[in-house]
């Protein structure tokens, strides 16, 4: 599938944080994004979620992730927040309920082609007993 995606994701930097490890949290969840400090926050950029969507196959919360995409749905853009902590060690581990004490991953998608619905299908497919279904299986 080709698809043309902005993803932005911010982080707060606190004072008892390294900003180096934080990069790394990014990166190991989205590879290649471009990362900048403004010695408060990290904002990164990047433009593809071949990585995220292997981690969220592996780890088996395709459920999981594409309610949190359609939760946090405003038109062509997904928002969600995702904890750091988990993000270093290269796993996806959506933030919900009470915020982390040091703050989460920010991350914000938005998907100019195709329709958000394609897109979260490639992400995310949706799933039968636990497998995602092949397009064939949905008939």
């Amino acid at each position: 599938m080709i698809y043309s995606v902005d993803i932005r994701i911010t982080a707060p930097v606190n004072g008892t944080e390294i900003a180096a490890r934080i990069e790394d949290a990014i990166e190991n969840v989205f590879p290649g994004a471009e990362v900048e400090s403004d010695g408060e926050e990290l904002v990164a950029e990047a433009h593809s979620v071949e990585h995220f969507s292997e981690l969220l196959h592996r780890q088996e919360i395709l459920d999981t992730a594409r309610g949190e995409f359609f939760s946090g749905r405003e038109g062509n853009t997904l928002s969600f927040d995702l904890k750091k902590q988990a993000a270093f060690q290269g796993v996806v581990n959506f933030a919900v309920g009470n915020p982390d004490e040091l703050g989460e991953l920010h991350v914000r998608m938005r998907v100019d082609d195709p329709t958000v619905k394609e897109f979260v299908d490639y992400v995310a497919p949706q799933t039968k007993d636990g497998k995602p279904i092949e397009a064939d299986d949905e008939r």
